[in-house]
């Protein structure tokens, strides 16, 4: 009797029973008459499987109120080239505020070009959002022109294997109807297993803007209906990682380049007035979450799981 490689493996895997079965029908295989003779004589014909490493993780991180141009916000851009060096990344969620105080194109070198040189160099691509300081020039049109935020409009979405991701223009002058329906029919659309949205405005926060009622009641149904895992966003400049709230988990990595006091509410797991980014690991089954400090440390960790 012939057998594949295949059959081999699947039928050399039995033992007891199975095996003196099996020793009927090998050819050149002798029947053993002991256990310890038949497991020496199975180690030496069958081969030992190998389990598969899991796949490496799908790496990003975020950061938002970047664009300032001063020592706080290159002490953050290192710690992410830092970080990078050891832990390599595809992408920079850029949550808004990217230039202040105006949104002047005439600042782009000393507030992303130079600060970001050496991701920019590395191929890490930024995907940008607007703040309220980015609208106050020509209502944020440049940077949406500008190909290193990679922009192709104001609210937009992209997908990175099991994951896709979506832009909103959160703004007070956002056109919210059209918006909102594109939010809805690409959510139902996405057969990712991640959905990941992203936007300058704080949703839930302890910080100094607090709660954000109006976009509780439009998003979150939303986000629970189509199964959205995670929501980051700056405006506030600090860092807030929630529980998961209805299935969503809201982070907040407005610690860019500046910080402001935050408080902790009964739906925080960790709150930090902190220069920092944060970090993402996403596998098929979970995301680790890391926030960094610019002392290169990590503050806090969190997982969420699919």
């Amino acid at each position: 009797m012939n057998f594949n490689r295949r059959q081999f493996l699947v039928l050399g895997g039995l033992t007891g029973l199975g095996l003196g079965f099996l020793t009927k029908f090998l050819p050149n295989t002798p029947a053993e008459s002991t256990d310890t003779q038949s497991k020496s004589q199975l180690s030496k014909v069958v081969p030992k499987l190998v389990t598969p490493k899991e796949p490496p993780p799908f790496r990003f991180v975020s950061v938002a109120d970047t664009g300032t141009g001063t020592k706080s916000q290159y002490a953050v851009a290192e710690a992410m080239s830092r970080y990078y060096k050891k832990n390599p990344y595809d992408l920079v969620i850029l949550a808004g505020d990217n230039i202040y105080n105006n949104g002047e194109m005439e600042k782009i070198k000393a507030v992303f070009e130079r600060p970001y040189e050496y991701l920019l160099k590395k191929g890490v691509k930024f995907r940008a959002c607007l703040g309220n300081h980015d609208i106050r020039t020509e209502n944020g049109d440049p940077q949406v022109r500008y190909a290193g935020f990679n922009m192709p409009s104001r609210y937009y979405t992209f997908r990175h294997d099991y994951v896709q991701f979506f832009a909103l223009d959160t703004n007070v002058n956002a056109d919210w109807k059209n918006q909102l329906s594109w939010l809805e029919k690409e959510l139902s659309l996405s057969d990712a297993p991640w959905k990941i949205v992203f936007g300058h405005h704080q949703i839930y926060s302890s910080g100094v803007y607090g709660l954000n009622q109006p976009f509780i009641k439009t998003f979150t149904p939303l986000f629970q209906k189509y199964k959205v895992q995670l929501y980051i966003n700056g405006h506030e400049h600090s860092y807030e990682r929630t529980r998961s709230i209805d299935g969503t988990t809201y982070m907040i990595t407005g610690g860019g380049a500046g910080t402001r006091p935050v408080g902790s509410s009964d739906f925080t797991e960790y709150s930090a007035s902190r220069l920092s980014f944060a970090a993402y690991e996403v596998y098929r089954d979970r995301i680790l979450i890391s926030a960094i400090g610019t002392d290169h440390l990590v503050f806090d960790k969190g997982v969420i799981k699919l």
